[in-house]
């Protein structure tokens, strides 16, 4: 946990997806000190057609490699999210050339009984986790 989903455009090969999952992840552990293991992570790809992601005016060029990663997380600290941004455009860039210009992150946050990771059972809540 967090449960981390990136929206893509059609079209990137398996060692791409793999890659930037991978990247995405070292930025979740360092950014959230969350353990290695805890890793959830969907990717859903989308015709172009389908995706228009503009820039809110502030003048930010998209290409074809735009992602939209949306984290589902519990409660982090505004340091601990400006720190993500920062690690995971840099674990893009550096790791998958993709540019800061085309990443777009968002955070939905919830609470310790919104969470159950299998056996019907709700492990922040009955001290599991």
């Amino acid at each position: 946990m967090p449960l981390v989903r990136f929206d893509v455009l059609k079209g990137k090969s398996e060692s791409q997806i793999a890659s930037m999952l991978d990247a995405a992840h070292r930025a979740i552990v360092r950014s959230f000190d969350v353990p290695e293991r805890d890793r959830y992570q969907i990717v859903q790809e989308h015709e172009k057609s389908h995706v228009r992601l503009e820039d809110t005016g502030l003048g930010i060029q998209r290409t074809d490699d735009v992602v939209v990663v949306n984290v589902v997380s519990r409660p982090r600290s505004e340091e601990a999210k400006i720190r993500f941004y920062q690690d995971l455009v840099e674990e893009l860039s550096s790791n998958c050339g993709i540019a800061p210009s085309d990443v777009i992150v968002s955070f939905t946050i919830n609470s310790d009984a919104d969470w159950s990771f299998g056996h019907g059972r709700a492990q922040f809540l009955t001290g599991d986790l």
